[in-house]
């Protein structure tokens, strides 16, 4: 059985103005990796936490919820503020979409930005999701089909309580959008799914920001960073950046 290597978290070095970059579910800081190397060639500091139980098994990944996952965030946040960052920007995709909101209600942030926010996610969506994630990682360790078929099985019959969390999680940080005033841009692909779209403009009507924006675009899906787009969408977070007031 071949052996993953465990994707980690990234550090950027650059000047004084950090941003906070996190990443989808069931995926790992590789996400933002490109939007951090380009913002760190643009003399931001970058910073990319690896949520607890991520880039591991799907059976490990359920042993976690959404509180762990920010407890990751929390951490990458305050790693940031002890190497002596005090002025902190927020970049999430997907998941990270909803913890850079959740920032944007809880922690002290200059700006925030949003991609792919998922939002009235269903649970079976959210299952497949996992299975899918599941069956990837299986087949990258090596496994033949039968062992893949029968942990899949275990897997199914296993609890989801965590992806119940993590639905009424979603639900909490969007009821307190109100309480967003920071400047905040909001993205999304014109490929994905149209709740994607639907979720942007709910976000737009409801944070309190004066300096607030939403755009989408027409040759990306859900994972907007890697995407056909990627250098336009890299441009226009760094303009949102460069405008803010560290």
């Amino acid at each position: 059985m071949r052996k993953i290597i465990q994707p980690k978290s990234i550090f950027l070095k650059g000047g004084e103005k950090a941003v906070l970059l996190l990443h989808s579910f069931t995926s790992n800081t590789v996400d933002v990796k490109k939007l951090g190397r380009f913002l760190n060639q643009e003399n931001y500091t970058c910073f990319a936490p690896l949520y607890e139980g991520h880039g591991l098994s799907s059976e490990q990944l359920l042993l976690t919820d959404p509180n762990d996952w920010w407890k990751s965030v929390e951490r990458g946040y305050r790693f940031l503020k002890n190497e002596g960052y005090h002025t902190i920007a927020v970049i999430g995709v997907s998941l990270g979409g909803i913890f850079a909101l959740n920032a944007g209600q809880q922690l002290n942030v200059n700006g925030v930005v949003t991609m792919s926010v998922p939002y009235k996610r269903d649970i079976d969506t959210l299952k497949n999701r996992v299975l899918n994630y599941a069956l990837t990682y299986k087949q990258l360790e090596g496994k033949d089909k039968v062992q893949i078929s029968h942990e899949l099985d275990c897997l199914k019959a296993s609890s989801f309580n965590s992806l119940l969390r993590f639905q009424e999680y979603i639900d909490l940080t969007m009821e307190g959008l109100s309480s967003i005033e920071k400047p905040i841009c909001i993205l999304y692909g014109e490929l994905d799914e149209a709740l994607y779209k639907e979720s942007a403009e709910d976000i737009y009507q409801n944070v309190s920001s004066q300096h607030k924006s939403v755009k989408g675009y027409p040759n990306s899906s859900h994972l907007m960073t890697l995407g056909e787009d990627q250098e336009e969408i890299q441009t226009d977070i760094l303009s949102f950046l460069n405008h803010l007031q560290w």
